[in-house]
């Protein structure tokens, strides 16, 4: 099974400019987390599965607490975050800068992991 999280729009002190360790910025990630979910199919219990809402609080207190230069460094600090989980097989984590760029909606980095 997967879980998806996605939009999930925070704002971080993130870049290497000066203006940019002064504000925090808008950022959007997406995360999907590959999970053996038939357990939680069976029991319908929260116990058996991936508990999203947990998870999720987990990465709000990571990001709006961090103040990293790069976006890489986020994306994956997240990684390593959403892969702490034992039910987790595999994951993936997009982190969007809107801004980041003039003329473009955003400039994005994913990462990947597989257990």
């Amino acid at each position: 099974m997967t879980i998806k999280i996605k939009n999930l729009r925070l704002r971080t002190i993130l870049g290497i400019f000066e203006w940019e360790r002064k504000h925090k910025q808008d950022i959007i990630i997406n995360t999907s987390i590959e999970f053996d979910g038939s357990q939680a199919a069976a029991s319908d219990s929260i116990e058996d599965t991936l508990n999203y809402k947990s998870l999720t609080k987990k990465i709000i207190t990571l990001v709006e607490s961090s103040e990293y230069f790069l976006i890489e460094k986020l994306a994956q600090s997240i990684l390593d975050l959403v892969m702490e989980s034992p039910l987790a097989s595999s994951a993936h984590v997009e982190i969007d800068k809107p801004q980041a760029l003039r003329f473009s909606d955003s400039v994005s980095v994913s990462c990947s992991a597989i257990r």
